[in-house]
């Protein structure tokens, strides 16, 4: 029997965010696995929550139990299905699966079932102050072959540096200008690029519900691949209103952790594709669980993929990407160059597709004295305390 010796984290920032490495070390001379743990903006907590609490729950327990493993973690402290118990889970999750691979000399998405397809299709992000320049950024995207682009004017929610009377400095956001300028970048879209791409967009659940349906509505004429984020997670009954009104695809779940947070919108049919982020959930083994949910019900998957994820967690969401017959999209916020070194193997999209090698398991590893010269840094996280013109707080 293979044992685990030794679980810790990593913690580094090649491209300054904070990413969350798990190692597993086993009993056999030689073989680990690594797993993305990546809470970018609380990483000094999932850390202490994997040195801890996890690494002495699971040494000395047998590495082939993952699905046993996956449970006691989840459950050993009692309460559960927050974001740093989860991520630090998803961490040693995908290590095992790392290590299954490993083990049985085979890479994971034929752990999964084998692939469906040879490489997963991808989504950049074209963001830009003028409509023009967003568009611009998409004609670069679609010389370099890929299909699909995320399009956003002047950030999530339009917001820009002002000050309101009285209010608090900082950035605004107007949700009246955010939709006005929306729905004209995706009249220029079309009448510039006409149907030869396809587009997304991240309302980032910075308007009020009403504005939402109103806005899925009025994006319909531009045919969406889909709309992202339309709503934050405690108004997700408002789907049914966009549903109602609009046949403008949806895409939701970022910010999910709990089973509860989706069933009641997969069952009932209120969304297109599922877009958690896979550490947030707990890693392989209930993303795998999630993907098949989601096909009974024809719903695709998007796994959120930005740049605060880990090589090792983009590897992951491509492995399930491969092996998932519901696949939609894939999210690609990696960019090369020094993370390619840190983690060799990461993966590399080309043409607008990605795939990972058939090296057994995850296929990625990590350099750990390249990695501790870009240390992890503890700061108070800006984007997350935008401001209504009136100086209200609103939801990042």
């Amino acid at each position: 029997m293979v044992t685990i010796r030794d679980v810790r984290a990593i913690c580094t920032a090649p491209e300054r965010i904070n990413l969350i490495v798990v190692k597993v070390e086993t009993s056999e001379p030689g073989l680990y696995g690594l797993g993305c743990s990546t809470f970018a903006y609380r990483h000094e907590l999932v850390e202490a929550f994997i040195n801890n609490y996890l690494k002495p729950l699971l040494v000395g327990r047998d590495v082939s139990q993952i699905e046993d493993l996956f449970q006691m973690m989840m459950h050993n402290s009692y309460w559960r299905n927050g974001p740093i118990t989860n991520n630090a889970i998803s961490g040693v999750d995908m290590a095992l699966w790392d290590i299954k691979g490993k083990m049985a000399n085979m890479p994971v998405y034929d752990l999964l079932g084998g692939k469906c397809r040879n490489a997963a299709p991808i989504y950049r992000h074209a963001d830009g102050r003028t409509k023009e320049a967003v568009i611009e950024r998409v004609q670069e995207f679609m010389e370099d072959g890929i299909e699909h682009v995320r399009i956003q004017w002047g950030g999530y929610g339009g917001n820009k540096e002002v000050k309101k009377g009285p209010s608090l400095s900082g950035l605004y956001s107007n949700s009246g200008d955010y939709i006005r300028n929306t729905v004209e970048l995706f009249d220029y879209a079309r009448k510039t690029l006409g149907d030869k791409v396809e587009l997304c967009h991240d309302v980032h659940e910075r308007i009020q519900p009403s504005e939402s349906v109103s806005l899925a509505k009025r994006l319909e004429p531009y045919r969406l691949f889909f709309l992202e984020d339309a709503l934050a997670p405690e108004q997700c009954e408002y789907f049914r209103n966009i549903r109602m009104t609009s046949t403008t695809p949806i895409a939701m779940g970022e910010l999910f952790n709990n089973p509860k947070e989706w069933d009641y919108l997969i069952c009932n049919r209120l969304i297109d594709f599922i877009r958690c982020h896979i550490s947030q959930i707990g890693g392989i083994t209930p993303a795998k669980k999630l993907a098949t949910y989601c096909e009974v019900f024809g719903i695709r998957t998007a796994w959120h993929g930005p740049g605060d994820v880990s090589p090792v967690g983009h590897a992951a969401n491509v492995h399930l990407d491969l092996s998932t017959h519901n696949f939609g999209i894939q999210e690609w916020g990696i960019r090369e160059g020094i993370l390619n070194e840190v983690f060799p193997g990461t993966p590399v999209a080309k043409n607008g597709y990605v795939t990972v090698s058939d090296k057994p398991g995850l296929g990625v590893d990590i350099d750990e004295e390249l990695a501790k010269k870009f240390p992890a840094v503890n700061t108070v996280t800006e984007w997350t305390q935008n401001r209504l013109p009136d100086g209200t707080f609103q939801r990042p």
